[in-house]
């Protein structure tokens, strides 16, 4: 779909690339170097990517990013329900393994949902002695303690693979002998640049251990689908999967929000995968493309305008019966979110914001911020690719400022430049921006509110937008800067 060239008053292709060499000044002559490439101003109408990513931080420059521990544990494993995820390491990992990302659930814990913190507290013994019995006693003490689990997951911290225990083999035998799937995650932090190899490694477990093992009990339908890449962050999955059940199709199973382990086996069986998180789990997509001919497509549920376009997208793939249901759906929630708009527009209206997420959210909540009357002036990843970047360049005003995992030194001097009414990015960057006296948003976990997604989060968004850009509080603060 072609895109009209946005622009800002007052931003050129030039001052953006004067705004970067300025904040490169102050580097080593080796540091700017390898940092420039990462830098860039958006170029709308190629729609291609203007920097470089996916490569190692530069040592010294404090980054953002998570490891791969935390892209597997955090992202993939962790929100599925009814499983026990071990962290099989040190404690210090294990402790982030609790909840830490909002990924709500459903059901009772300790029955049928094991939202807790399971870890195998690596000792300095276990170092020097290998850690591969206590994680056997662990898994057998797990399935005792917590006999309705559907299967247990083990995630290795970085002293696992130093050391080189072998976790597969531990993991074999011991779901062998306790009769429960046992999946093992080789997901040191140590390997690759970012957490998006934990992403990848953990999707690769679920096509070896998982995908394809069990059958749904409901007969099929054509309209059966899979919602993958959303993780229930403050109720997304929930606020998506009613909108696409309210225009007819069946979500069969979810990745990995709210997910269940056995539907998550069949989903082999479904006839379109719908992917919201496209950097964490498009490898799956691929591989059910490949091995099951099960088409996918990418959709984007951020504000009314993207929502209008990503349902018409999906009706496409069905029947008249599914497109005639999306334009009732469409027809009956846009004068809901008219309302909305005309309520917090012109409170909002010009008001400009910068991005710095993980995964879709740079280029996903942009449409967002557009129907509420904002500009973005900045967008960028922590660990995105370089097909992330092209799916942002159509999204981001021209020649605004793209950046891949800038240092929080860049981050500022951007935000001093271009003097933005709202930050979107995450816990690490909160405190500093908001010392600033810069209104923020955490974009990572919705500032412990949410749902964001669907028609049901858009109300949700609006209301948190306008209460941080307008809160009176910011007439108090004296910025230090």
């Amino acid at each position: 779909m072609s895109h009209p060239i946005k622009t800002i008053p007052g931003i050129t292709k030039e001052s953006t690339e004067e705004l970067i060499a300025k904040t490169l000044e102050v580097y080593p002559e080796k540091a700017k170097k390898k940092r420039a490439p990462h830098l860039g101003a958006n170029d709308q109408a190629s729609g291609s990517a203007c920097v470089k990513s996916n490569k190692k931080t530069v040592p010294g420059v404090m980054s953002a990013r998570g490891c791969a521990y935390a892209g597997a544990k955090g992202v993939v494993w962790g929100p599925i329900r009814d499983m026990v995820h071990v962290s099989h390491g040190p404690v210090g990992c294990g402790w982030y393994s609790w909840g830490t990302r909002r990924n709500l659930m459903t059901g009772k814990l300790g029955v049928d949902q094991f939202a807790m913190q399971f870890t195998s507290d690596f000792q300095e013994k276990d170092i020097v002695y290998g850690g591969d019995k206590k994680l056997k006693q662990l898994l057998t003490e797990a399935k005792e303690l917590f006999p309705l689990a559907k299967g247990i997951s083990v995630l290795s911290e970085c002293p696992v693979g130093l050391i080189g225990d072998d976790i597969n083999s531990a993991a074999k035998q011991s779901a062998k002998e306790l009769d429960l799937p046992i999946i093992p995650c080789n997901c040191e932090g140590f390997r690759g640049v970012s957490q998006s190899l934990g992403h990848h490694i953990s999707n690769d477990t679920i096509r070896d251990h998982i995908i394809g093992t069990r059958e749904f009990s409901e007969p099929e339908t054509p309209y059966d689908i899979s919602l993958i890449g959303d993780y229930n962050i403050g109720g997304d999955v929930w606020s998506a999967k009613a909108l696409l059940e309210e225009i007819g199709l069946n979500v069969k199973s979810v990745w990995t929000g709210d997910g269940e382990l056995e539907k998550i086996a069949a989903t082999h069986t479904v006839k379109l995968n719908l992917i919201h998180c496209y950097r964490s789990m498009n490898y799956m997509c691929k591989v059910m493309e490949e091995k099951f001919g099960i088409p996918w497509l990418e959709f984007n549920f951020f504000g009314p305008t993207k929502i209008r376009e990503s349902l018409r997208s999906i009706g496409e793939r069905f029947d008249q019966t599914i497109q005639d249901k999306v334009e009732q759906v469409i027809a009956k929630y846009d004068p809901i979110m008219q309302a909305i708009v005309d309520e917090y527009r012109p409170r909002l209206e010009g008001k400009k914001v910068m991005l710095l997420v993980g995964g879709l959210r740079p280029r996903h909540t942009i449409g967002a911020y557009e129907d509420l009357g904002m500009e973005c002036v900045g967008s960028g990843y922590e660990f995105a690719h370089t097909d992330d970047y092209d799916r942002t360049a159509p999204e981001m005003p021209d020649a605004t400022v793209v950046y891949d995992d800038p240092s929080e030194y860049e981050f500022e001097k951007f935000a001093h430049a271009l003097k933005p009414d709202l930050i979107g990015s995450g816990i690490k960057e909160k405190y500093v921006f908001q010392k600033m006296g810069i209104p923020f948003r955490q974009m990572h976990s919705w500032d412990y509110s949410g749902p964001y997604h669907g028609y049901q989060g858009f109300s949700v968004f609006a209301r948190d937008i306008d209460m941080a850009v307008n809160s009176p509080t910011w007439k108090l603060v004296e910025s230090p800067f």
